[in-house]
Order: C-alpha cells, then structure tokens, then sequence
C-alpha cells in the first residue's frame, strides 16, 4: 500500500492545513469549508496523476487534434457530513466522475467508547472502476472501512485511493490491515501522531463537521 503525506514536502497545502487548524481563524465557517475544498482541489489533480489516459482525436476551429483525456471509470464517494465541502472540492477537478455517499455516525455507549453505524448508501455499480473515498479526518479507520464494506455492496473496483485532510498514525496502521494492499493509495495532508479517549485526532484540528456546518444536537 502506497501513502502519500503532503506535509513531507510544503506546499499552499501547507497553508491551507495552517487555517484549518488555526483556532483563530477556523470557526469562520465559510472559509474553513473552501478551505476542505482548495485542498480537495489539489489532491484530486495529483490523484489525476496517477489515472490511465486515453488518446481521443477532437477538431478544433483550425484541424484535427489528439488529446489526451481520463480512461478511468472514476467513482467519487465521501461520508456525510463532513466530507462534503472536501468532496466537492474533488468533484470540481474530475468533474465526469460518478458520485457515491454514505451516511456514518459515531453512537456513544459510554464517555470513550462508541460504534460507527452506516445508515445510508447512494452509488453506483463499481466493478471495475476507480473508487476515491474522501472523508476530513481519518481517526481511528473505523469508519472508513465500514463506508468501503458498505460500497462492496455495489461492486468491486479496479483501484481504490483514499483521501483524508488528517490522519492519526493509528488509522493508517488500521488502513493498512483493513483494505487491499495491492490496489490501494492513501492521500493525506498529514498525519499526526495520537488520538485522545474521544478518538479525535491529536493536534488535529476538532470536529471538521462541526466546523464546516455548526455544533449539532
């Protein structure tokens, strides 16, 4: 399995990840969801990298032209709700891809203990294709693997790349058992070294989706 951490080598990413975590400028929530977007942006054309192109002839206003365009059956899925301003910043650079969602929610039993419940799944088949699964913050991997078994359901892709703004060292470690070796990219802006009894992420940066969208009930 391949990571790719973007914090080994700086780069407006960096920048980006610097507001996101900043307290002093994080809960304007309009600019931390651009911000989950820009880095959603930049991380989809570096995944744009790694796709197989086809030759395709076109005509322009003067002659004919060989171009070069995606050969990838793409499939973007991401876990609401928090996931969605990171999505969408995917989606604006592999526009053509096809779109999956899923529904996850951490229900306490105790202070520190919690289950991960998948309430809902729109996709569509994946045999075969590209599966980007994007989610902000990838804490303990739980949730994640879950959103990936449940998307089984519709099919087994070709690829698999996984895209989180922030990772704990504890969640690759898990990502590493839980999916395909062989056909699967990680892609994180950082990853930071522990997470606390809550499972949340240490520095981290809080909870991405009450950032984005407001403290919930």
């Amino acid at each position: 399995m391949k990571i790719i951490n973007f914090d080994e080598t700086p780069s407006v990413i960096s920048q980006y990840m610097m507001e996101l975590r900043n307290v002093d400028i994080q809960n304007d929530m309009l600019r931390f969801r651009r911000n989950l977007e820009r880095i959603g942006e930049l991380m989809a054309y570096e995944i744009s990298r790694t796709l197989d192109y086809k030759k395709m002839e076109i005509t322009t206003p003067l002659a004919k032209a060989e171009c070069d365009v995606i050969a990838d059956n793409v499939v973007l899925a991401t876990i609401f709700r928090a996931g969605v301003p990171f999505h969408a910043g995917f989606l604006n650079i592999l526009d053509q891809a096809q779109n999956a969602f899923v529904s996850a929610y951490r229900k306490y039993r105790e202070k520190e203990n919690f289950d991960v419940f998948i309430e809902y799944i729109a996709s569509p088949r994946l045999d075969g294709k590209t599966l980007v699964i994007v989610d902000p913050m990838l804490a303990t991997g739980t949730s994640m693997e879950l959103c990936y078994k449940a998307l089984l359901t519709k099919g087994t892709p070709d690829k698999i790349h996984i895209a989180s703004v922030i990772a704990s060292k504890q969640a690759i470690d898990y990502v590493k058992k839980a999916f395909p070796a062989d056909k699967t990219t990680v892609w994180v802006g950082a990853i930071d070294p522990v997470i606390n009894g809550h499972s949340y992420i240490v520095p981290g940066l809080g909870d991405a989706g009450d950032l984005a969208y407001g403290i919930k009930e």
